[in-house]
């Protein structure tokens, strides 16, 4: 990963229209047809990614490690959002990241993602080696 002074301040969006299986409706959450938080959690990991593309070596990749969203409004099928993620701390190998979730100028859901670099096949390794010990 490049150096955090060069990393601190990156920004990534997303963007997606709501479609009717991406509500709570269509995921059994909730009998209303608004987009569902997971839907909004994944648009802001999105974000995350999309802001990170230029940071990481060849290699590495990053996971979720603490996630935390307050959902601010509510959006239906059809709404257009964008999310906007800004990394805003790097310590060691764990980047922090403001996110932000608007449909217009209408402010839908806030967050807090913390991601963790990882080198991409020892994660892999380990992974597959925790599902042999445990089949």
């Amino acid at each position: 990963m490049k150096p955090a002074e060069e990393v601190i301040g990156a920004v990534g969006l997303s963007t997606m229209v709501v479609r009717p299986g991406d509500t709570c409706v269509a995921m059994g959450i909730s009998d209303l047809p608004i987009l569902a938080s997971s839907h909004i959690m994944h648009s802001m990991e999105s974000a995350t990614v999309a802001a990170l593309t230029d940071y990481l070596e060849s290699g590495e990749t990053t996971i979720v490690e603490n996630f935390e969203i307050t959902n601010l409004d509510s959006v239906g099928i059809g709404s257009e959002v964008r999310c906007t993620a800004r990394c805003i701390e790097v310590e060691g190998r764990e980047l922090t990241f403001l996110c932000d979730l608007y449909e217009g100028e209408r402010h839908i859901a806030q967050g807090v993602i913390k991601r963790k670099a990882v080198e991409r096949v020892s994660y892999l390794a380990r992974t597959a080696a925790q599902s042999l010990l445990t089949n």
